[in-house]
């Protein structure tokens, strides 16, 4: 058995964002459904509203989905609780022990077998033969991790399963013809269906929650990673008939072999003597490693000869020093050194005893060369910044030949093959390959731009548009400004500066901004050194020069200006309160004219463009002004502990819904409802208030009487704590306010694998994907509430991905069309970019925001932002409560203007 030490509190645990998107929903029948709304009765009940029609705007588009239709069984399945005893075993434990209870201890009660989700949930095909009280206790038997023959006995784990309810498939039928609410009998027999589906992939590969990975596509992308194909699918119920969704999907995994290699290959080495502690190895190089290890497992190649090979050991730690100086306390009370006792257990030394040892089950020591690296293991840590660009070169694809990959992967579904399926009554509808829909491409918003534009007006096309000849709709002055670099001088030498300069006021000019001075204050400095003070020295300098302090900082970054960038956007947002613009040397240099037109849709908060009222007569209408929120949060990375989670809500101050302002906030780790909601929302709704009276001169009453609120990051099984937990906070800051806008909740979701792709290639845009406007609210589709998928950008790179809209909450009263072109429009405006963008403005901005939280905090500070930083138990807590209080506020000149550009 392997040495022990002194037990620890514990590996850290990684919690990702709660709950399951949305996903795919199919509708009745393949082809087309008719274009009539189905029945649905009076009497359902539904989390979000009701749907009040299909849209009807827009050109027709035959598309394909990636979704194939599933029918829905036709017997009774039964629903059994299981309970483990101890219960805080991993699913993988979870699963074993199912298997072998099923196969090997009790074959007779579990004959067909049953479908297990690694959890709480058993369904069977077949009542179960538990005896009159439908429960039965079983003692499934495994041998301990790591021991021989000789030690201690066979652990004995209780498995207690209980029949908790029968599903009748019947509530799917009615459910999906719109004739049965979304209750939780619906839910569960959903989920049976997924499990049905899972099961098979599930024993056969690496899986995650419901995604399983096969090597028969792989890449090495270094740092001890390799990326494998992997199948996603899900069962989701559509209008008039039940769907799988399948798509691809990309799996992190540990690189197999020795895990000395995978250690040196992770930190960059190649020489053993670099993981020994006492040969120079950083004690911060350790941390880094261990957070890498921390979960995987390790299967020992060095065990006695004539007893078994141990089965895998989960690594929770690594020792703080080699194993040749690490002891531990025998049976017998006695102390030896980790290196001296594989030696004897060996009958041989280690090759590498200075090394560190890796911590195991319940403090077991073992030295790093006797631990292999068994294949197929998911890392679900961060991945290095630096790996992103491969994994998006792997998982990228163009539209056709992803469809063409998820077809591929139909032979390892095997859907007529899984005993699963057929025993539960299942059949998949594989073989007229993806389901046909319909689908409508939206007319985009006309645009408009500023006097002294020789197009005043644009109809954008495909989704883009350009800035040539045109001016922003309300663009600003820069009065005085100074540029900082941080660049070397030999580098980024005197005239390129000046060529710089040059090329950004001519881009100003260029879009109708005025800029006061042409040849602002140039310094080089050191970014080494104390940032916030070389740019208030440059700030001082320009009061003495210009007689006022300046109202933008150009600042021009390095290579890796990671750090500079941050305290510059510290100092501007929350110290000073000036506008700041960072610019890549690289990029900046000898940049051409196009390169100055972009930075300058970033400048100073101005409006770029807005929508011509005519267009998007539910944004302009006069009579009912109207303003659009939108809310994000974001947590920290997985297996992250002692971190906060950041909130934001964006909205309009302007009649035009254009120019925005941020509010943000912390918040309880991974907590997804917003606490601040309601003070938020006061301050917003208080400056579009402020705004509309004292810049527009519009006449009082200047409040809003339409609230738009959208909410991104949410899964659908948190929709009810939306309706619950926020829309009264959104309704308290009215409130307060006196004022009562109608209001709507929508939820914008991305977290989905519905793809679409035009049935006749020459209909789709220049990257293969469906055009920019694409609209479905039909086969793919909730059966009863309101929802619709959009996508409203061109592509690019690989397959669009639409955005998914459930309207929760409606005062307004919005049809398909008007919420539609709603959302469509609000894609225009987002001011970083000529193109349509992905998700509405006030959505991306949020996002934006909340990425840009981290800047609130002191950078010279003593917190550690690293994502992989990780606290356990108390220190946690600690750390959390250290980042609220060092929560730094948005600096007044800034809350006005749009510093998130």
């Amino acid at each position: 058995m392997p040495p022990r030490i002194a037990p620890d509190r514990g590996a850290p645990r990684g919690r990702g964002r709660g709950g399951p998107p949305r996903g795919a929903r199919g509708g009745a029948g393949r082809g087309v459904i008719p274009v009539g709304l189905p029945s649905i009765g009076a009497n359902i009940q539904t989390i979000g509203v009701k749907r009040p029609d299909y849209g009807k705007a827009g050109r027709a588009l035959a598309v394909y989905t990636n979704s194939y239709v599933t029918s829905i069984p036709d017997h009774i399945i039964r629903h059994y609780d299981i309970a483990i005893d101890p219960s805080n075993l991993a699913t993988r434990l979870n699963t074993i022990l199912i298997k072998k209870l099923q196969m090997e201890v009790a074959p007779d009660v579990f004959t067909p077998s049953a479908v297990y989700d690694g959890r709480k949930n058993m369904f069977a095909a077949r009542e179960l033969p538990l005896g009159p009280t439908n429960s039965r206790e079983f003692d499934v038997t495994l041998a301990p991790a790591g021991t021989t023959v000789s030690e201690r006995p066979p652990k004995i784990y209780k498995v207690k399963v209980t029949k908790v309810n029968e599903i009748n498939p019947e509530v799917l039928t009615q459910f999906v013809q719109g004739r049965y609410s979304h209750d939780n009998m619906v839910l569960t027999a959903i989920m049976s269906l997924n499990v049905v589906v899972r099961m098979h992939p599930s024993e056969n590969y690496p899986y995650n929650a419901r995604s399983f990975f096969t090597n028969k596509e792989t890449k090495d992308i270094g740092k001890g990673i390799e990326l494998w194909r992997g199948y996603f699918q899900s069962v989701r119920p559509g209008i008039g008939r039940m769907l799988i969704n399948v798509d691809i999907s990309t799996g992190m995994m540990y690189k197999p072999g020795p895990l000395i290699s995978l250690c040196l290959e992770f930190l960059g080495q190649t020489k053993p003597e670099m993981l020994s502690p006492a040969r120079g190895m950083p004690d911060r190089e350790r941390l880094r490693l261990q957070r890498f290890l921390s979960g995987l497992r390790v299967a020992i190649n060095y065990t006695p000869a004539g007893n078994r090979q141990s089965p895998p050991r989960v690594i929770k730690k690594l020792s703080t020093a080699g194993a040749d100086v690490t002891s531990f306390q025998l049976r017998d009370g006695t102390t030896q050194t980790v290196a001296r006792y594989f030696q004897t257990l060996g009958n041989r030394p280690l090759r590498f005893p200075h090394l560190l040892c890796v911590e195991v089950g319940r403090g077991a020591l073992l030295p790093l060369e006797v631990c292999i690296v068994p294949p197929g293991q998911i890392m679900k840590k961060q991945l290095p910044p630096e790996k992103t660009k491969d994994v998006l070169d792997f998982s990228t694809k163009k539209p056709q030949e992803r469809f063409q990959s998820i077809k591929n992967g139909l032979e390892i579904l095997a859907y007529g093959q899984s005993e699963y399926i057929r025993q539960f009554g299942m059949s998949v509808e594989t073989q007229p390959g993806f389901l046909p829909i319909s689908s409508r491409v939206l007319d985009p918003p006309t645009l408009k731009y500023g006097p002294g534009s020789r197009q005043p007006t644009i109809k954008p096309r495909d989704g883009a548009w350009n800035m040539i000849d045109k001016r922003f709709f309300d663009p600003k002055v820069i009065e005085r400004w100074v540029v900082v670099i941080y660049e070397g001088e030999r580098r980024f030498s005197q005239q390129v500066a000046k060529d710089m300069i040059k090329g950004l006021v001519d881009g100003c000019k260029s879009v109708g901004m005025i800029v006061r001075d042409e040849n602002p204050l140039v310094k080089w400095e050191n970014g080494q050194g104390r940032i916030a003070q070389q740019l208030r020295n440059a700030g001082m300098e320009c009061v003495a020069r210009t007689k006022g302090p300046p109202n933008l900082i150009v600042v021009v970054l390095p290579d890796g200006g990671n750090d500079i960038y941050t305290a510059v956007k510290h100092f501007g947002d929350v110290t000073m309160g000036v506008a700041t613009q960072c610019l890549k040397a690289a990029k900046c240099s000898r940049a051409k004219p196009q390169y100055w037109a972009n930075v300058c849709l970033k400048q100073l908060g101005g409006i770029n463009t807005i929508p011509e009222p005519t267009s998007v007569a539910v944004l302009s209408d006069p009579h009912n002004p109207t303003i659009v929120l939108g809310a994000d949060v974001i947590h920290p990375a997985p297996g992250t502990e002692g971190r906060p989670s950041f909130t934001s809500v964006v909205g309009n101050v302007d009649s035009d819904n254009a120019k925005y302002i941020a509010t943000t906030s912390v918040q309880t780790s991974r907590q997804e409802m917003i606490d601040d909601l309601q003070s938020m929302c006061k301050k917003i709704l208080s400056m579009y208030i402020g705004y509309r009276a004292s810049v527009e001169k519009k006449p009082k009453p200047t409040a809003p009487k339409r609230l738009i609120f959208f909410r991104d990051g949410v899964s659908e099984g948190q929709f009810q704590q939306v309706l619950d937990l926020e829309l009264p906070l959104i309704k308290a800051a009215c409130t307060e306010l006196n004022i009562k806008p109608k209001i709507t909740v929508v939820v914008v979701g991305k977290r989905h694998n519905v793809r679409f792709v035009p049935q006749d290639e020459r209909q789709a845009d220049r990257s293969g994907n469906c055009p920019a406007g694409t609209v479905v609210d039909r086969e793919v589709g909730h059966p009863t509430e309101f929802d619709f998928f959009l996508q409203s950008h061109g592509g690019l790179l690989g397959t669009s991905r639409p955005a998914h809209y459930s309207v929760l909450y409606d005062e307004n009263g919005f049809n398909a069309d008007s919420m539609q072109a709603l959302a469509f429009a609000l894609c225009h405006v987002y001011a970083r970019s000529t193109r349509s963008v992905s998700i509405p403005a006030p959505v991306y901005y949020a996002d934006i925001v909340c990425s840009r939280a981290k800047n609130h905090y002191d950078p010279s500070g003593t917190l550690d932002f690293s994502d992989t930083a990780t606290q356990t138990g108390d220190e946690a807590n600690i750390t959390l409560e250290a980042f609220k209080k060092a929560y730094q506020p948005l600096h007044a000149n800034m809350s006005k203007v749009m510093y998130f550009q």
